[in-house]
C-alpha cells in the first residue's frame, strides 16, 4: 500500500510537469541571473520581445513578479531569490545528463565557485589553487572572497561550496576542514617582557570595526574585567596583522592568519591567555549539488589542502565551555 501511495505521488508530480512549459526554465534562469531582458536575452540568443513574452509567461506560470523594478535596477523577489540555486543545479545537471559523459577531471571543463572569508582564503586559497590546476587544468576556479561568507553564496554566487567559520549558522550538513584558535598577535616593538595578558592590559588594540564585545575573546575579557583600550578600527579583519607589523599595536586574531603573516613581517604571536571556545572553518556544500563524483572528488582536494594546516595546528588549548579544544574567528 505504501508502494502504490509513493508512486501516486510520483505519478501527479510527474503529470502536473508534463502540464508545465519546460522551455522557459533556459530564459528564466537567464533572467534572474541576468536581471535585465537585454542582457538575458543576449545570454541565451533570444530576441528581447521574445525574452519580454517569455518573462510574460513565466509570472504567469509561477503566480509571482520574479523580477521587480527598484529604483534604476530590477531585483529578484523572495520568491524568485528562492528559486535560483535550485533551478540553476537544477539545470546543470540536466545539461550533464544530456551529454552523458562521466565526471573526469584531468578533462572537465566546468567553473568551480569556493566562496570563503578573506582571512580563510589567505590562509588556504593558494593551496586549493595550485591542486586544483594540477589536478583539473582545464576547470577555472572562481574563489568568491567576502569579509563575511554566508550561505547566500550558494543562491548570488553559485558556490559549489563555502568554507564557513563555525560561528556563522547554517540549516545545511557542515563538515570540519581545519582548526584554529585565537592568539595575541603584536609587533616585536612590544615589551619583551610582557606576557599576553599585560600586552592586552597595556598596549593599544587594533580590532575590526564591529563592536569588539562581538567577538569571544573580548566577551572573556570584559567577564574577567581586564581592563583594555582601543586606538584604532579597521574594516578589513585581514589588515589587522599588517597594520600591527607596521605600526604597533596588539590584536587578538586568529593563528593560521598570524602564523601566514609571521613569515612575511616582524609579528610575535602569543596564545590567548583564558581558555575560549572550540571553532574552526567547516565545509558546508550547496544543498543542490547532486553530482556526488564530482562533489567527493572537491571534497578530497579542499581536504588534502588542509593537511598542512593541521600539521602545523600545535596543541589544543583548553576550552572556556570545560573541553580541550581549538578556537577561530
Amino acid at each position: 500500500m505504501a508502494s502504490n501511495l509513493g508512486r501516486a505521488g510520483m505519478d501527479g508530480e510527474l503529470a502536473r510537469l508534463a502540464s508545465v512549459d519546460l522551455n522557459l526554465l533556459v530564459p528564466l534562469l537567464a533572467l534572474l541571473e541576468e536581471r535585465s531582458v537585454t542582457n538575458a536575452a543576449s545570454k541565451i540568443g533570444l530576441s528581447q520581445p521574445a525574452m519580454s513574452h517569455a518573462l510574460t509567461r513565466m509570472r504567469r506560470m509561477l503566480s509571482d513578479e520574479l523580477l521587480v523594478r527598484q529604483g534604476r535596477s530590477m531585483v529578484l523577489t523572495p520568491r524568485a531569490a528562492e528559486l535560483l540555486p535550485a533551478l540553476r543545479q537544477t539545470l546543470r545537471q540536466t545539461a550533464r545528463l544530456v551529454n552523458a559523459a562521466p565526471f573526469d577531471p584531468a578533462t572537465d571543463d566546468r567553473l568551480i565557485t569556493v566562496a570563503m572569508t578573506n582571512s580563510t582564503a589567505f590562509v588556504i586559497g593558494s593551496t586549493i589553487t595550485r591542486l586544483l590546476a594540477e589536478r583539473a587544468p582545464n576547470t577555472v576556479l572562481r574563489l568568491r572572497t567576502t569579509s563575511s561568507a554566508t550561505i547566500a553564496a550558494f543562491a548570488e554566487d553559485a558556490a559549489d561550496v563555502i568554507l564557513l567559520p563555525e560561528t556563522f549558522a547554517t540549516p545545511y550538513p557542515r563538515e570540519r576542514l581545519y582548526d584554529d584558535r585565537w592568539v595575541v598577535v603584536t609587533s616585536w616593538d612590544s615589551p619583551r617582557e610582557a606576557d599576553a595578558l599585560e600586552l592586552l592590559e597595556t598596549v593599544p588594540h587594533v580590532v575590526l570595526d564591529a563592536s569588539p564585545e562581538r567577538l569571544r575573546p573580548y566577551e572573556i575579557l570584559d567577564e574577567r574585567k581586564v581592563p583594555y583600550t582601543v586606538r584604532q578600527r579597521v574594516s578589513d579583519y585581514l589588515f589587522i596583522p599588517h597594520l600591527i607589523a607596521q605600526a604597533g599595536g596588539v590584536a587578538v586574531h586568529r593563528y593560521q592568519v598570524g602564523l601566514a603573516f609571521e613569515g612575511r613581517f616582524d609579528l610575535r604571536m602569543e596564545e590567548f591567555p583564558f581558555p575560549i571556545q572550540t571553532l574552526g572553518i567547516d565545509m558546508v556544500w550547496n544543498p543542490w549539488l547532486a553530482e556526488d563524483p564530482f562533489k567527493d572528488w572537491l571534497r578530497g582536494i579542499l581536504l588534502e589542502a588542509a593537511v598542512p594546516l593541521q600539521a602545523r595546528y600545535g596543541p589544543p588549548v583548553p576550552d572556556d565551555r570545560g573541553d580541550a579544544g581549538f578556537s577561530e574567528d
